[in-house]
């Protein structure tokens, strides 16, 4: 017989279920449509006339899916934000504690969340090409569309064949975890919240990061579908000039993506940096890097008609990388590689098919029409500008294929059974290949704004970069001076080829300012490039650790696993400590919601006229999981114009689980010896640091997850506790079931007490009240890292900048196209 279950909120599920299926079958049916309307158009009379009716079912369709895809995002979101943890999704990534914003982060935590924020951008790119691609309309929204099928099967979670297809969002706990409590009609008043979402995501990057970097994934799909159409169609050169205003603003967002993860890492991550080499970075950075070459080679194509094939495959094998790169984070392949990775959901197949598909169709249409294809025979000169862009092109491939081969590693290992081990320390590894093809980049982007098309004159091509070569000399060496970065000769020479990238551009600015507008996006966007080298190499060169620890103490075998002891100092309550320039006291923490936040005061003190010069105070803060006896940390940080220091506990004493305990007590051996007393209501318990008052009597009192039934009896003990000037509240619950007495403790670790409520006696008219405390409190103590980061503003301003270059190179290729 079926157990009809209590409680339960079926509709919304039921509804987004339905949006997801009707996303599916539109995208199919307008993936046929466009692509019939598409073939048609090359056709006789007849065929043309049946490309109207064929484009206005596409339309209709495309309409349903926006509509359906919105359906989806509004039905989740409703079950996540009330709370609805019958359904898996709500109850695995959010909880009742988490303020708004953080619920939308819960939002995209988990897979589904995240591949419905692709398949919404791409609808709302989609319909940017309805109103707006002309001609290019129906060959292009041919290719998104079935992207966008291929995202929404990712959603539909149903078993065909017995395989499953996608992984549904609306779910239903039950049949998601095994369980006996599901057995009972009456589950849902056993789940009482949520497991919350993952403390390093609670930061407002991750509210704002995911939908930028997603939105940066699926404008890459516009660019693979011109180009795609401009092969179907046998528009070979035309595709270009729509295509290059769509590939800036995929390169400028996800660029901004990438950034707003450096900034969370920065901010929430305690592994001190913004750049780890972790590879779910690598494989957002990838095709990033690309489309940033392909984006060269198209202006080079634009203006020379030289390069038109290594144009065509980087434009389509960046929308590929980007199906690659989702591939490496969602199958679960990376799970012991990197700890941003999705776990696999057993979509590994589905996945290949996805990434197959779009190679396979990349592929077919160059093979196909490879014989027809504009290219040149015609070498480009060495002084000319479109053959520096091709070069820049050439070495930014050669490094996305140093990167995605180590990043790689798993899947070869995967696919031959092979047993390679990724290297042993992986920043050296990759900044060992990466600064070298940096150095590259840097000068080709400054020396080529001197080059002109087809041809340049080879002396006033020097005479313009001599002022720029001497002058970059000079400030290199003042740099390398005053940062005190001598010891590595690849980064002086990166150093060097940033300042001349710089001074170059500056120069080409400067032009702009005389009227020559049209440089200035390129310019701007280089000279970003250039101040964020600079600030990359100059931070992660000379960041400089100066929580030293020169007393020889460590804190344990445990800490030293995966802390340098030597990068630690401890830190015990109101007792100054000198850390370089600074006098660091630990001055107490607070708890809010389950961070715990440590008020770390720094001091910069005169040594002559002992006056405070600096006073501030940094609040790091750490997530406790007593069970695993760890700490999840993130850092704090106070922001200078030349440099910032970076603050994180590495360790704190570890709090008690506040749970109700009953039966047993087995922590009762962490307090002293209970005390006794006989109250009733109005009564006041006086204790070391304070008094108890029974404030009432809960005569309706719940218990988590033990129901309480008509012949039981529960009351819980109301009580207000004041200590040290604060009050707190608890209540403590006595149990009669079943003819035995059971009773709840509750702890209040503010005042150090556990209560029991432990009797009732009637004919007295009094309640039994016992009190424990802990031992008079330990000093207490952090222990604390901090980082000072020389400069790191070079690489927060550069990256600002590169986003306003980009931004006004688009303003200016939407400008041509209008004119065109």
């Amino acid at each position: 017989m079926d157990v009809q279950f209590i409680g339960e909120n079926l509709l919304p599920g039921k509804l987004g279920q339905f949006f997801i299926i009707l996303s599916f079958c539109s995208a199919l049916l307008a993936t046929v449509s466009y692509y019939f309307a598409t073939v048609n158009s090359h056709g006789d009379t007849f065929q043309k006339q049946s490309v109207a009716g064929w484009q206005k079912i596409a339309r209709t369709a495309f309409s349903l899916n926006l509509l359906s895809v919105v359906g989806i995002g509004s039905c989740l979101f409703y079950i996540i934000y009330n709370h609805l943890f019958e359904y898996h999704y709500a109850w695995a990534h959010s909880s009742k504690t988490l303020p708004v914003y953080y619920i939308i982060s819960s939002f995209w935590e988990g897979q589904e969340g995240s591949f419905w924020l692709w398949t919404f951008w791409q609808g709302v790119l989609g319909s940017i090409i309805v109103l707006r691609g002309k001609t290019w309309e129906n060959s292009v929204m041919t290719t998104v569309m079935l992207s966008q099928a291929f995202i929404a099967s990712m959603l539909v979670g149903v078993e065909l064949f017995g395989q499953r297809i996608g992984s549904s969002p609306f779910i239903l706990l039950r049949d998601a975890v095994p369980g006996p409590i599901f057995s009972r009609p009456d589950y849902l008043t056993l789940i009482t919240d949520g497991n919350g979402l993952n403390p390093l995501l609670q930061n407002y990057w991750m509210v704002i990061h995911p939908p930028t970097l997603f939105l940066g994934f699926a404008s890459m799909i516009i660019p693979f579908a011109y180009a795609i159409g401009g092969l179907w169609e046998k528009r070979y050169s035309e595709w270009i000039k729509p295509a290059l205003p769509w590939s800036l603003f995929a390169v400028m967002i996800l660029g901004t993506g990438i950034i707003m993860g450096s900034f969370w890492a920065y901010e929430a991550l305690n592994f001190g940096g913004f750049w780890a080499w972790d590879p779910v970075e690598n494989a957002s950075i990838i095709p990033w890097l690309t489309l940033i070459a392909a984006v060269h080679v198209l202006i080079a194509y634009k203006n020379s008609g030289h390069s038109y094939f290594t144009a065509t495959f980087l434009v389509l094998i960046s929308f590929v990388l980007v199906l690659y790169a989702s591939f490496l984070t969602r199958s679960g392949i990376l799970g012991e590689t990197s700890v941003h990775a999705f776990t696999d959901l057993g979509m590994f197949w589905h996945l290949v098919s996805y990434v197959l598909v779009f190679f396979g169709l990349m592929i077919a249409f160059l093979v196909i029409r490879w014989k027809e294809l504009p290219i040149t025979k015609k070498d480009e000169e060495t002084y000319s500008r479109e053959f520096w862009l091709f070069i820049g092109a050439l070495v930014l491939s050669v490094a996305c294929i140093q990167i995605l081969a180590t990043t790689s590693v798993p899947v070869f290992n995967a696919m031959f059974g092979t047993e390679i081990a990724p290297p042993p320390n992986v920043i050296q590894h990759y900044n060992k290949w990466q600064v070298p093809f940096a150095v590259v980049i840097a000068f080709i982007s400054a020396f080529s704004q001197y080059l002109k098309y087809k041809n340049t004159d080879a002396k006033k091509f020097f005479v313009s970069i001599a002022i720029s070569l001497v002058l970059s000399l000079f400030i290199t060496a003042a740099a390398v001076y005053i940062t005190k970065v001598y010891t590595n000769f690849m980064y002086i020479i990166l150093t060097y080829a940033a300042v001349f990238s710089i001074l170059a551009n500056a120069k080409i600015l400067g032009d702009a300012f005389k009227g020559k507008w049209r440089l200035a996006g390129s310019a701007v966007a280089h000279i970003g490039f250039a101040l964020l080298l600079v600030g990359a190499l100059i931070a992660a060169a000379t960041n400089n650790v100066i929580s030293v620890n020169n007393t020889g103490i460590g804190f344990g075998d445990e800490f030293a696993k995966s802390n340098n002891p030597r990068e630690n100092i401890i830190l015990y309550k109101d007792e100054p400590v000198k850390m370089d320039r600074y006098t660091v006291t630990y001055k107490g923490d607070s708890t809010e919601g389950v961070n715990t936040y440590y008020r770390i005061n720094y001091q910069v003190v005169d040594s002559v006229s002992g006056k405070v010069k600096e006073n501030f105070n940094l609040y790091p803060n750490a997530q406790q999981n007593a069970k695993m006896r760890q700490i999840i940390a993130s850092p704090d940080t106070r922001h200078y114009l030349f440099h910032d220091i970076y603050t994180h506990v590495s360790s704190v004493p570890l709090k008690e689980e506040d749970h109700e305990d009953h039966e047993g007590h087995s922590d009762d051996e962490s307090y002293e010896k209970p005390v006794n007393h006989e109250v009733n209501v109005g009564d006041t318990v006086r204790f070391r640091e304070g008094f108890i008052t029974v404030k009432g009597i809960n005569r309706a009192a719940k218990i988590q997850n033990i129901p309480v039934t008509a012949q039981d009896i529960a009351i819980g003990m109301q009580l207000e506790i004041n200590s040290n000037g604060k009050t707190y509240n608890s209540e403590p619950v006595y149990l009669l079931k079943d003819g035995s007495k059971f009773d709840f403790g509750k702890k209040v670790d503010e005042a150090g007490l556990k209560l029991r409520f432990t009797n009732v006696y009637p004919d007295k008219d009094k309640l039994e009240l016992m009190v424990y405390q802990k031992p008079k409190a330990e000093k207490s103590w952090v222990v604390l890292k901090a980082i000072e980061f020389p400069y790191i503003n070079f690489f927060w301003g550069g990256t600002i900048i590169m986003v306003v270059g980009f931004l006004l190179s688009i303003f200016r290729r939407n400008k041509e196209l209008k004119a065109a």
